[in-house]
């Protein structure tokens, strides 16, 4: 048996084969029409010639950006905004002819990385993605966690814990609430965070701040401040056994070295020794977890 994984990128979408051991048997991918038809249409030949390919029919998973609404049935939140209000599902069912299983892309995710990623054998796992935008996912004993409302994970659109005076008053979101911690532990949040006469990307951020730059070293502590009491409420919450960081703030090697003491002045415990890793299979994660949306039988 085979299972076959679709990540509904923003900009590209992607299907995967996977075997019964999560090895690739074939990838392929086609640029995000931009346009609903259009895009059922690109999931349908993508998953043509991943089976062909493979040489072989499987299950199909659709890791899908924003989520389905349990009250209507209906995509929203998603950022390819043509999707929502539509039952992406169903018509992704009618188009492909059989089963599908939909999850949020970020779901998605820390799914992939629980079963056999870089937290494989944990009981409770939380994987936050920290990349243009903010999210996170919730696994535990292999089973994804979505909640009643379908937004279990929704790490992104919290506010951020524990505020100082110079983050008030809290900049509103594009979701219209104030301070969530999209703003600022984002890779963009990040970036905006340096304000030095010049536009630098993240990495040239980090470049610099390891030179001893000032400015740089400043931005860096704070997102290093900002993320420990952000993944604080999640243990206070949740107290997962491994933690797991994608994205592109994910490559930060400073951040496992600095923020599981920086979490331990945060968490209501006398001790945190809660494994904070990167992500094993990195960009591949989304169309994994997809996939396996559909356990091996």
């Amino acid at each position: 048996m085979i299972r076959i994984g679709v990540d509904f990128g923003g900009t590209k979408i992607e299907a995967a084969a996977l075997d019964g051991e999560g090895r690739f048997q074939a990838r392929v991918r086609a640029p995000n029409p931009g346009d609903y038809e259009a895009a059922r249409a690109v999931v349908r030949d993508l998953v043509a010639e991943a089976e062909r390919e493979a040489g072989a029919q499987g299950s199909i998973g659709i890791g899908a950006p924003g989520s389905v609404s349990p009250k209507t049935g209906l995509m929203r939140n998603a950022n390819s905004v043509y999707l929502n209000g539509r039952p992406f599902r169903e018509d992704l069912e009618k188009t492909l002819g059989r089963p599908v299983r939909m999850a949020n892309d970020a779901n998605c995710f820390a799914l992939s990385e629980a079963m056999d990623g870089a937290a494989a054998g944990a009981g409770v796992v939380f994987a936050a993605i920290l990349g243009t935008g903010c999210g996170g996912g919730l696994v535990a004993n292999g089973k994804l966690i979505e909640g009643r409302n379908g937004v279990a994970g929704e790490w992104g659109h919290n506010p951020l814990p524990w505020p100082r005076a110079d983050e008030l008053p809290a900049p509103l979101c594009w979701c219209n609430q104030p301070g969530c911690l999209e703003l600022y532990i984002s890779g963009r949040g990040f970036e905006a965070d340096y304000a030095h006469g010049q536009t630098l990307d993240a990495q040239a951020i980090v470049a610099k701040a390891r030179t001893g730059d000032a400015p740089a070293s400043a931005v860096l502590d704070r997102y290093i401040d900002r993320l420990a009491r952000a993944l604080a409420t999640v243990v206070n919450l949740v107290d997962p056994d491994a933690i797991v960081l994608g994205g592109g703030m994910s490559n930060v090697d400073e951040l496992y070295a600095r923020v599981p003491a920086a979490i331990a002045t945060y968490v209501f415990s006398d001790v945190f020794e809660t494994p904070i890793t990167a992500a094993a299979h990195g960009d591949s994660s989304g169309v994994r977890g997809a996939a396996w949306l559909w356990p091996p039988t």
